[in-house]
């Protein structure tokens, strides 16, 4: 039985998950679904990326970005969760660091909340269901602006 080691070229393309200097973008989760996050968890750490931290909600997610910064890259947050929405949680962390990357994450059915978003200062936005390959090309071209 042939293994990698046979055929060292193939598929031998860098991970999306990591910067030049070979280390990887560090991403915080925020969403309020176990499920979701462990999704996107699932997703970006198979391309190389690191998820630092996750949230179940924006309070959460605000607090976790302050004591994690500057080692945070992105952050995927949810539009609708308890205690505080992905929108404001979105204003409160760009307040805090105005360059600070977040892709929203929404449901179908959403859009208003979404331009909402993006005009707030949101890099990109991905719909649920999760879509490996969307997920990964929203999140670095994030990451590339």
């Amino acid at each position: 039985m042939k293994n990698k080691v046979d055929f060292p070229t193939i598929n031998a393309k860098t991970p999306d998950g990591l910067k030049d200097d070979g280390t990887p973008y560090r991403v915080l989760v925020v969403d309020d679904s176990m499920f979701v996050t462990k999704q996107i968890g699932q997703i970006l750490t198979s391309e190389g990326f690191e998820v630092v931290a996750t949230a179940p909600d924006g309070e959460a997610g605000v607090e976790k970005y302050k004591e994690l910064f500057p080692n945070v890259d992105l952050v995927t947050m949810d539009i609708t969760m308890p205690k505080m929405d992905g929108v404001t949680a979105l204003e409160k962390i760009r307040e805090f660091d105005s360059e600070a990357r977040v892709i929203m994450v929404s449901a179908l059915g959403k859009q208003d909340l979404v331009k909402d978003a993006l005009v707030k200062g949101a890099k990109n936005y991905i719909v649920k269901p999760l879509d490996r390959e969307k997920v990964l090309e929203r999140v670095v071209n994030s990451l590339k602006k």
